[in-house]
Formats: C-alpha cells, sequence, structure tokens
C-alpha cells in the first residue's frame, strides 16, 4: 500500500535535476531517493521499493531502456521517464520497456506533479481494488456485464470497441502505444494497422465524449499512442 508519505526514487545523472527534484517533491510531502547511475538506481528499487520512479534514458553506465525492461522483470512499480530525447521512437521503446509515461526535458513541474498523482492513484486503484467498475466523470465503465453509461443513458458500443475501451481504462493515467493497443485488442498480426485503430478512436470518442474533437478522457499522444483519464 502506498504510504502517506510516497517514496519516490528519481534515477538521473544531472545533479540539478536530482537537487531540484528533491526539492521541489519534499516540499509537496514526498520521500525522495536518488541515484545517479542506473545499477545503483535497480540496487535501491530492490532494497527499498519506492512507490514511482522517475528516470532519465540517458545515464552514465546502462540506458534507462535497460533499466525499465530489468525493473519489469520483477515489479509493477510505475515509471515516469524524464529525458531531453523528444524522438517518437525513444518515447515508443520507453513504453513498450515498460515506463508508464513519458515528459520531455524542460518540463512543467505542475504537469509532473499531475503525471506522478495520476500514476499513483492508479497504484491504489489496481492494488486494492479488483471491482470492475471504472468511473470517469459522467462515464461508468462496467468491465463485468460490458455495461457503458454517460450520464445515465446507456451508450451502445461493439464488442471491438469495448473491448478498445476497457483496455484503455484498466490502464488508466499510462500512455499506451499503438501497437501495444493494436496487439492486446486485434492481435499481432494487426500491429502495423494504426490508421486503423484511429478509426476506432474516432468512433469511440464520438459515442462518449461531449466534444470529440477536445477530448476528456481518451487523449491521443500524437506517434506515440493513447491514453485513458479519468478527467481530472
Amino acid at each position: 500500500m502506498i504510504s502517506a508519505q510516497p517514496h519516490i526514487l528519481v534515477i538521473d545523472d544531472e545533479p540539478q535535476i536530482l537537487r531540484a527534484l528533491r526539492n521541489i517533491l519534499g516540499a509537496k510531502h514526498f520521500r525522495v531517493s536518488t541515484a545517479s547511475r542506473g545499477e545503483d538506481g535497480l540496487a535501491m528499487a530492490a532494497a527499498n521499493p519506492p512507490d514511482l520512479i522517475i528516470l532519465d534514458l540517458g545515464l552514465p553506465d546502462i540506458d534507462g531502456f535497460t533499466v525499465c525492461s530489468r525493473l519489469r522483470e520483477w515489479t509493477h512499480i510505475p515509471i515516469i521517464v524524464l529525458s531531453v530525447r523528444e524522438g517518437e521512437r525513444d518515447k515508443v521503446r520507453a513504453l513498450d520497456e515498460g515506463a508508464d509515461d513519458y515528459l520531455v526535458k524542460p518540463f512543467g513541474i505542475e504537469e509532473l506533479l499531475a503525471r506522478i498523482r495520476v500514476a499513483l492513484r492508479h497504484t491504489v486503484q489496481s492494488q486494492g481494488n479488483p471491482e470492475a467498475v471504472i468511473s470517469a466523470g459522467d462515464l461508468i465503465i462496467d468491465l463485468t456485464s460490458h455495461v457503458v453509461t454517460r450520464a445515465g443513458e446507456e451508450v451502445k458500443l461493439t464488442a471491438t470497441e469495448f473491448k478498445l475501451l476497457a483496455y484503455l481504462a484498466q490502464n488508466a493515467g499510462r500512455v499506451l502505444t499503438h501497437q501495444s493497443i493494436l496487439n492486446k485488442v486485434w492481435g499481432i498480426e494487426y500491429i502495423d494497422n494504426v490508421e486503423y485503430l484511429r478509426v476506432f478512436m474516432s468512433q469511440l470518442r464520438k459515442k462518449l465524449e461531449a466534444d470529440p474533437r477536445h477530448p476528456r478522457h481518451l487523449i491521443g499522444e500524437p506517434g506515440v499512442g493513447y491514453r485513458f483519464t479519468l478527467g481530472e
């Protein structure tokens, strides 16, 4: 369970970033540990598992992609990548290796704090709750009965639309890559059919969003994938 003072491990080799995050997160009542090397970060995570990890990709010993994949061998601790690398390929690779989120340096403090809150909330939900109902504003998704309602009215979805929505909602707050969604919902043979996914996402937005052009829940990450938000 997450304590009242969540523990965050920051793995980054820039002293100014470590210092800034220690001060900022400490002021927000987080406990903060830091590591400047990937191997040290992995050892610290194993010895004293944090509630969340903030990870740089460019480390002096092993890169952040390797750190992600090694962490995912034994833990589901949320990982937020902070990196100067803004290319879509790096974002997709980090997410595919197991990161939950990705922010490009320089980053906004309020945005980082919001992403941290979402990741921790998702952890609490997944730990304590196998209940199969997900609420996001006036949107209610019942995973057991396969019923979706919006503002109290049932929304008719196809089997594929529901499967897509359920996968996104069960991973609320996480950025899911196009390939991971296509593989999960349609199968490995569809992982290159990004346009196919876009069509289904457009259909879902028309059915579920008050303004499909400015969605609150079904958020696109250009060139990378999609994120389901609870509407914070």
